[in-house]
């Protein structure tokens, strides 16, 4: 599993007025860095020690913005961070976005580096400093996605042999082991979540909520810390169940997700809407947005949402989860 090499503090310097800001376009063999105002572009190796020697020769006080890369951007944000620089982790859809507002006429990894030097210096009183993670969190999210990318294989090897009963049969061993491992990954989150959480009370009041299990109460577990400062409406746009208005003159468009933040963490919460949908407690919310003309799919994520305003506000005050409280909340509302 990857972690991060870097010891870092727990909130990132603030840049009130940075000396420069710098553009890194991450890949995962190398950085490909520009300094706003100038259109030189500088590679190295995306190293601990390549990128420790870069961080030693960029001025104090300085702003360091790259697009979110998955893992590969990890060690040159903890890095930044920890050496005082205010770090600024992108959305790569903006930063297309943006560039082509811009009136781009390509795209190469020299082009992209100018574009987010250019993104952040123009934008980043607009953008949220990043803030690094533990290294105990950093494991549990990584258990997460890799679960997720193999129940994304068991899956898709399932619905390719749907329609063929010989394969599956011929299938049936594989599947088994998928199984096991899935289990032993659950085993593995269990005990990271126990990690994240030393006391458990945190994660108790979480998965007190009907509908919300293991996975989805992991990765909440892990954005309310992040967040815990912050509103419920904050923490609903973090993780991109916020509906985006589409509204123009006239025309009132459809609202649809957002969709900014991790699609796992998004799937593991449509799931938990399911279940929870089934549950008393959330039965007849469900059918109270399926009545107002709602599909199942959007019912479900406007059930997603009010599930995870519940769950923080039960994380925020360490309570667990009463029904008749919900109700006469809904009562009063």
């Amino acid at each position: 599993m990857a972690t991060t090499v870097f010891d870092c503090p727990q909130v990132c310097a603030p840049a009130s007025s940075p000396r420069a800001f710098f553009g890194v376009d991450v890949a995962s063999a190398h950085l490909d860095i520009c300094s706003y105002g100038s259109s030189a572009v500088k590679r190295i190796a995306n190293t601990p020690a390549a990128i420790s020697r870069w961080l030693g020769c960029v001025p104090p006080g300085s702003a360091i913005a790259m697009e979110s890369t998955g893992r590969y951007h990890q060690a040159l944000a903890a890095g930044a961070c920890a050496a005082g620089f205010a770090v600024y982790l992108l959305n790569p859809r903006d930063v297309r976005s943006y560039a082509r507002g811009l009136g781009a006429r390509g795209k190469t990894d020299r082009l992209d580096a100018q574009v987010i030097a250019r993104y952040g210096a123009h934008e980043h009183h607009q953008l949220r400093l990043w803030q690094p993670v533990t290294l105990q969190q950093q494991a549990l999210d990584e258990l997460l996605r890799r679960r997720a990318v193999l129940v994304n294989c068991q899956q898709k090897l399932r619905m390719s042999a749907a329609d063929c009963p010989a394969v599956l049969a011929t299938l049936a061993p594989l599947m088994q082991e998928f199984d096991r491992a899935l289990k032993a990954f659950d085993r593995q989150i269990r005990a990271a979540v126990q990690a994240v959480d030393t006391h458990g009370q945190a994660f108790d009041c979480i998965t007190s909520v009907p509908g919300i299990g293991l996975l989805s109460g992991a990765a909440l577990l892990g954005v309310f810390r992040r967040l815990a400062s912050a509103s419920a409406d904050a923490v609903i746009a973090f993780l991109g169940l916020d509906p985006r208005p589409m509204d123009s003159g006239h025309k009132v468009g459809l609202r649809r997700l957002s969709k900014r933040g991790p699609p796992e963490w998004r799937r593991l919460l449509f799931n938990a809407a399911m279940s929870g949908s089934a549950t008393k407690a959330w039965k007849g919310c469900y059918e109270h947005e399926r009545t107002k003309g709602l599909s199942g799919t959007a019912a479900l994520n406007v059930l997603a949402r009010k599930m995870v305003r519940v769950a923080f506000s039960l994380f925020k005050s360490r309570t667990r989860f009463e029904l008749a409280v919900l109700q006469n909340h809904a009562q009063s509302a």
